[in-house]
C-alpha cells in the first residue's frame, strides 16, 4: 500500500521542480472540439448523476446546469481562431463546478496539470493568541533558508495584504461546504495547490512579510515552484470495490501526499513488514507497518498518560488490513484512554471508515444509508448492475425504489448502506477504555462519515479545533468509472459517456449519505459534524506537538470511566476466563446464540460453557447497571 520512495525520491522531485512561469509555458493543448466534449460531459454528470443537485440549487441559489448550457452555446459559436485562451476555459469550467461548494464534484484539469503540484517551500498554519488569530510558519522544506526565517516566525502580510484578509479572500475561491471549511482551505492553499484540482496561482511569486525569530520585520519574495506529486493509493477509475466505495476529497488527498513528499519523506519508504509488539513507551512513537496511514504514540498530559492515534487517510485498497493495523496499534497504547485524531483526513474507502467504528464500541454499528438522485440515467446504471454481474458492485437494493421514484416524482431513491453491516460488526470492540475523537474543518467525506458514526453511536466526546467538519456527505465516482459501468459486463446501447480529452477528468457525488439513530435521515452534506467540545489551536500546538490540544483531550478522557473486558478460551475444557473492570454482568453467545448470563462479582471469573470448544465465534457482552458497556468477539482460527 505504500510508496517506496524516501528521501532520495524527494530530492529528485524537488530538483526537477520548475518555476511556475516556465511550467505554464508548456500548457495549452486542448482543441475547440476538446472543450466542447468536456462541457457536454460535465452536463451529463451534473444534470443526470449529481446526487446533491436539488440541495445545492436551493441552498446556494446556483444553477450549474444553465451555466454549462451557456458555456456550450458560446463554444458552439467560436472558431479555433476566435476561441478564448485555454486558461480562461479552465477557469470558467472550474468555477461552475466550484459554485456548488462540493469537494466531491470536480473538474480535473488535463495534462500537464494533472500530476503536478505547485508549492512554496514553507507551510503556514493558524493559531489563536491574545484573543485573535496568528499565522505562523510551521514547516520549511529542507535546504531552504532566508534571514531570520524559521519555524515559529509570524506572517503579517501576504503580497502586501494583511494575512487575515488574504486568507479570507483566498477562502472565497474554494468550495468548502461551510465557513470553517472554506477558511481552512483558503489558508492551506496559500502555500500548496495540486494543479489537477486547483487552478495555477495568478501570481508568479509571493511577497511575504514576517517577524523573524530575532523580532526584526522582514520581507521574502519567493516564486511558486511546480513538481510532480506522489501517485495516489487507489485507482478511482477502475471497477474495484475501493473505487465504487470511495468517499474522498481529492484535493486534501493530493495535498496530503505532497506534504509527505515535502516535509516527511521518511514516511515514503515501503511499509515495515515486521514491527515490534511491545507496548509504547511514554512520549515515543510506535513503529507501524502503514506510516502513510497511522501515527501512534503514548502522550503524557497533566491528566495522565493516554494513547494518541493519528489517522491520516482512509484511502486504502484493503479495509481489513487497515482495521487490523489500527487494532494492533491501539492494543499497544495505554488502555485507560485513547485520542483518535482525524484532523486533515480527506477520507477514502467508506468501508474502512465504517469498519473502524466497531472497534471502539460494544454496540452494533449501523452503516449510513445512501441515496441516488432519481434520473433515467442513474436508473439505467443501477439496472445494469442489479445482480452484481461483475462481482464488484451490487446496485440491486436501489433498483425498485429508483423505478418507483421515477413514477411518483421522488427526488431520491430509498437509502441503503454502501458498507455491509456484517463487515461493520465482524471484529467487534477491541479497545475498552474511553475514546475522544479530534476533528477539524479538513475532515471530509469518509472521514465525515466516520465522525458522524462516532457521534451517532455515542462512542465518546468529539473535540473539534474548528466549528465543524468539512461536511462532505457522499460516495464519489469518476467519469471514467461511470463510463465503465455502462460498458460492463457488456456495453449498453446509447451510453452518454464519451472519453475525456487530454487526460482531463471529472468526479461527481453519486450517492448522498444520511445519518443514523437520533439524527436519522439528516444529510451529512453541508451540515457535517459539529463537535461537542471546542479547542482553538495554540502556538504550542503548532510548534510543540499539540501539547495544549492533547491536554484538553486528556481532561475529557480522565472524566470518563475506564472499563476492561479480557476473554480467554480454554477450548478443550469448555472454560471461559473473564477479566473485567467496572462490569457487574457478562452474557456469552456462541455462534450468535445465547449460552450463559453470569453475575461478575470479582475481577476474574471462570465459567464452563458446554459446546465452547466447537464454537466458531464467541461474543461476550459486559453490562453495568443493566447497560451494555463493553464487548469482546473471538473468532476461531479455521486455517
Amino acid at each position: 500500500m505504500g510508496i517506496d520512495e524516501g528521501a532520495t525520491g524527494q530530492a529528485k522531485r524537488l530538483a526537477d521542480a520548475v518555476d511556475l512561469r516556465d511550467f505554464l509555458g508548456t500548457a495549452g493543448t486542448l482543441t475547440l472540439a476538446d472543450r466542447r466534449t468536456l462541457v457536454e460531459q460535465a452536463l451529463v454528470l451534473i444534470e443526470q448523476n449529481y446526487a446533491h443537485l436539488p440541495l445545492k440549487t436551493a441552498m446556494y441559489a446556483v444553477n450549474p446546469v444553465q451555466r454549462l448550457r451557456l458555456l456550450a452555446l458560446r463554444l458552439s459559436r467560436q472558431t479555433p481562431e476566435t476561441a478564448d485562451p485555454e486558461p480562461r476555459f479552465h477557469a470558467e469550467l472550474s468555477e461552475i463546478f466550484h459554485s456548488v461548494r462540493d469537494l466531491h464534484t470536480n473538474y480535473l484539469l488535463p495534462e500537464p496539470y494533472a500530476s503536478k503540484v505547485a508549492y512554496l517551500p514553507f507551510l503556514v498554519e493558524e493559531c489563536h493568541e491574545d484573543g485573535g488569530p496568528r499565522y505562523l510558519v510551521t514547516r520549511i522544506v529542507e535546504g531552504f533558508s532566508a534571514p531570520g526565517f524559521e519555524p515559529g516566525v509570524e506572517v503579517t502580510h501576504w503580497n502586501g495584504t494583511p494575512i487575515g484578509a488574504a486568507v479570507d479572500a483566498n477562502a472565497a475561491r474554494y468550495a468548502g461546504g461551510n465557513p470553517a471549511a472554506r477558511h481552512s482551505r483558503g489558508l492551506q492553499s496559500l502555500t500548496i495547490r495540486p494543479l489537477v484540482i486547483h487552478l495555477p496561482p495568478d501570481e508568479s511569486w509571493v511577497t511575504l512579510s514576517y517577524l523573524g525569530g530575532d523580532g526584526i520585520a522582514r520581507e521574502l519574495r519567493e516564486p511558486w515552484r511546480v513538481t510532480a506529486n506522489l501517485p495516489p493509493f487507489v485507482d478511482a477509475g477502475a471497477l474495484t470495490m475501493a473505487a465504487v466505495s470511495q468517499g474522498l476529497d481529492l484535493g486534501t488527498d493530493e495535498i496530503g501526499r505532497a506534504l509527505r513528499m515535502l516535509y516527511v519523506p521518511r514516511t515514503l519508504t515501503a511499509e515495515i513488514a515486521d514491527v515490534p509488539a511491545e507496548p509504547a513507551d511514554a512520549g515515543a512513537d510506535l513503529p507501524t507497518s502503514m506510516p502513510a496511514f497511522f501515527k501512534a504514540r503514548a502522550v503524557v498530559t497533566p491528566s495522565g498518560t493516554f494513547g494518541h492515534l493519528r489517522v491520516f487517510t482512509f484511502n486504502t485498497n484493503d479495509p481489513g488490513a487497515f482495521v487490523g493495523e489500527f487494532v494492533r496499534l491501539a492494543g499497544l497504547l495505554p488502555q485507560n484512554g485513547l485520542v483518535v485524531d482525524v484532523r486533515g483526513n480527506g477520507g477514502g474507502h467508506i468501508h474502512a471508515a465504517e469498519f473502524l467504528l466497531q472497534t471502539l464500541t460494544p454496540h452494533p454499528i449501523t452503516p449510513e444509508p445512501t441515496q441516488f438522485v432519481t434520473t433515467p440515467l442513474n436508473a439505467r446504471i443501477c439496472a445494469q448492475h442489479e445482480e452484481n454481474p461483475t462481482g464488484q458492485i451490487d446496485l440491486g437494493p436501489w433498483c425498485p425504489s429508483m423505478n418507483q421514484a421515477l413514477e411518483i416524482g421522488a427526488a431520491h431513491s430509498a437509502g441503503f448502506p454502501i458498507t455491509p453491516a456484517a463487515g461493520a460488526n465482524a471484529v467487534g470492540q477491541c479497545y475498552h477504555g474511553p475514546v475522544v475523537l479530534v476533528t477539524d474543518a479538513r475532515c471530509y467525506s469518509a472521514t465525515d462519515i466516520f465522525a458522524a458514526g462516532f457521534q451517532d453511536h455515542g462512542i465518546g466526546p468529539v473535540l473539534g479545533v474548528d466549528d465543524n467538519t468539512g461536511a462532505g456527505g457522499a460516495n464519489v465516482w469518476t467519469h471514467e468509472l461511470l463510463k465503465l459501468l455502462l460498458e460492463l459486463p457488456s456495453p449498453a446501447p446509447g451510453s452518454p459517456y464519451r472519453p475525456l480529452p487530454g487526460g482531463a477528468g471529472m468526479r461527481v457525488s453519486i450517492r448522498r449519505t444520511l445519518r443514523v439513530h437520533a439524527l436519522a435521515g439528516t444529510p451529512v452534506e453541508d451540515l457535517g459534524v459539529r463537535p461537542g467540545h471546542r479547542h482553538r489551536l495554540t502556538r504550542r500546538d503548532l510548534l510543540a506537538g499539540n501539547q495544549d490540544l492533547l491536554a484538553r483531550a486528556g481532561e475529557l478522557l480522565a472524566a470518563l470511566p475506564v472499563r476492561g473486558l479480557d476473554v480467554r478460551v480454554v477450548g478443550a475444557a469448555n472454560e471461559l476466563t473473564l477479566r473485567t473492570s467496572l462490569l457487574d454482568r457478562a452474557d456469552v453467545y456462541l455462534d450468535g446464540r445465547p449460552r450463559l448470563s453470569a453475575d461478575v462479582t470479582q475481577d476474574t471469573v471462570t465459567v464452563v460453557i458446554p459446546g465452547l470448544a466447537a464454537a466458531r465465534t464467541v461474543r461476550v457482552e459486559g453490562f453495568q447497571s443493566g447497560q451494555l458497556v463493553a464487548s469482546r468477539t473471538l473468532v476461531a482460527d479455521t486455517t
